[in-house]
């Protein structure tokens, strides 16, 4: 008999217990040790010990009744052991539905609950050490990524500085031409203008001259011209001109006019010319092969392709230097982990769309008939002040059909692949993508191993 007192005294005594602490982490034991008063967590109230997990709500915040549904307020704790422990709202205790995985929600229904924590915190376990080797694997790529990023700025900042020395060079050797040119100019307008008076005597006795030889033979000669050379010199030239005797013209083929005037129509023969004062005969003619004549265009001729070469190279590199500074000046990461991207494109099919991501410069939808748009140019990272790395803005598009300017948000999640994984258009003409790399790998992403609080 008295067995049987001790043994009902102390299932009342577990009873009571369990109706106490049911529902409570062990962060919030000590609010419900066993006194003989029970203060409100909130501080408002104090009641009877007795009342707590009796079923009927005291405390306005709800703290008396953690382990029952009585407070709409209150909140259930699951301790979930071999899962991760939880809280559920106070109302789901008892609803006949299995909200804790070790079932402890459903102590006073008639629903039958299987304790899956286990298996459950088995499968997390399993998917947190797969995250980990993941992020393991990850941050050892963005290591070779920064490695190479690294080693790429640095040349392409040798490689600005190389073309910035070619730049001056060829601006010199520009500049050094010209000035050549400029004074061969002056020098030829120096040595036209210098016989100007000279040249005009010789022009006028020339001009008679022929004259009269044409008037004389018009019965016979078509005519005659005075051409002045390009250097300035004039040379008298017959159409059907006359052949003068060698004893007249001499060895430097110079004339005496007294002696030409009385001889000069004397022997007439086509073809010839004259040359007055030493000067050359007009291009066209049989003096137009004069050495020095075709030394002096060889001359201008290649002075004028040299400098047309130089021109258009020291084009060419400043073409270069610009574009080059302008992808220096853009922000690749910290560590220039996100070098490597501006020379990739990434492409999804989307239903009838294709969509392709051009990191740092251009994001653009395709539809199957071949009509390509542009879903935004880069414009800068716009991830949050603790990660500003995590999201790319792309800005600027094309107008949409009564709509506003297309743009694009690009989320950047770690992964040991880069890869566009998801589009998405949420709001007309505002896309999302999600682009999933290594370089977007870092510690603070470590996932935390599966723990209960017992």
């Amino acid at each position: 008999m008295h067995c049987h007192i001790i043994i009902a005294v102390i299932l009342w005594s577990v009873g009571i217990e369990s109706r106490k602490l049911r529902g409570i982490s062990l962060s919030y034991k000590r609010f419900y040790r066993e006194r003989k008063s029970f203060l409100c967590i909130d501080g408002s109230k104090m009641i009877p010990f007795e009342q707590v997990n009796d079923d009927y709500c005291d405390c306005a915040d709800g703290s008396d009744e953690p382990g029952t549904s009585a407070c709409p307020n209150g909140r259930f704790y699951c301790a979930n052991l071999g899962f991760r422990p939880h809280y559920i709202p106070s109302s789901r205790v008892n609803d006949g539905i299995c909200d804790c995985c070790d079932a402890s929600d459903e102590y006073n229904s008639h629903t039958r609950c299987q304790n899956s924590c286990r298996n459950l915190g088995r499968r997390e376990r399993a998917e947190v050490e797969g995250q980990m080797r993941t992020l393991d694997e990850g941050l050892r790529l963005k290591q070779q990524h920064i490695e190479e990023g690294v080693t790429v700025w640095r040349e392409k900042q040798a490689q600005l500085r190389d073309l910035q020395r070619l730049s001056e060079d060829l601006q010199t050797k520009l500049e050094e031409h010209r000035r050549s040119r400029g004074e061969a100019e002056r020098l030829t307008r120096q040595e036209r203008k210098a016989p100007e008076a000279e040249d005009n005597v010789y022009y006028q006795l020339c001009h008679a001259l022929f004259l009269h030889i044409c008037n004389r033979r018009a019965g016979r000669y078509e005519g005659c011209v005075i051409v002045r050379t390009c250097v300035g010199v004039y040379v008298c030239v017959v159409l059907i001109s006359v052949s003068f005797p060698q004893a007249l013209l001499g060895g430097n083929r110079q004339v005496d006019l007294s002696r030409l005037q009385t001889t000069l129509w004397s022997s007439p023969q086509v073809g010839d010319s004259v040359k007055i004062k030493g000067g050359r005969a007009a291009p066209g003619s049989r003096t137009d092969e004069d050495p020095d004549i075709k030394a002096a265009v060889s001359a201008g001729e290649k002075e004028r392709a040299d400098v047309q070469k130089i021109e258009e190279a020291y084009k060419n590199v400043n073409l270069e230097i610009r574009e080059l500074t302008e992808k220096l000046s853009i922000d690749y990461g910290t560590e220039k982990e996100f070098l490597f991207l501006g020379s990739l494109c990434f492409q999804l099919k989307v239903d009838e769309y294709t969509y392709t991501l051009c990191p740092f410069n251009q994001v653009t939808q395709k539809s199957a008939a071949g009509t390509e748009v542009s879903l935004g140019k880069w414009g800068t990272w716009a991830g949050s002040p603790e990660n500003q790395y995590c999201q790319m803005r792309y800005e600027s598009g094309e107008l949409c059909w009564q709509g506003p300017t297309r743009n694009t948000m690009v989320t950047l999640t770690c992964g040991t692949e880069t890869a566009l994984r998801s589009v998405r258009e949420p709001s007309k003409c505002q896309y999302v993508m999600d682009l999933q790399t290594p370089a977007a790998c870092h510690p603070a992403l470590r996932p935390r191993g599966v723990h209960s609080e017992l």
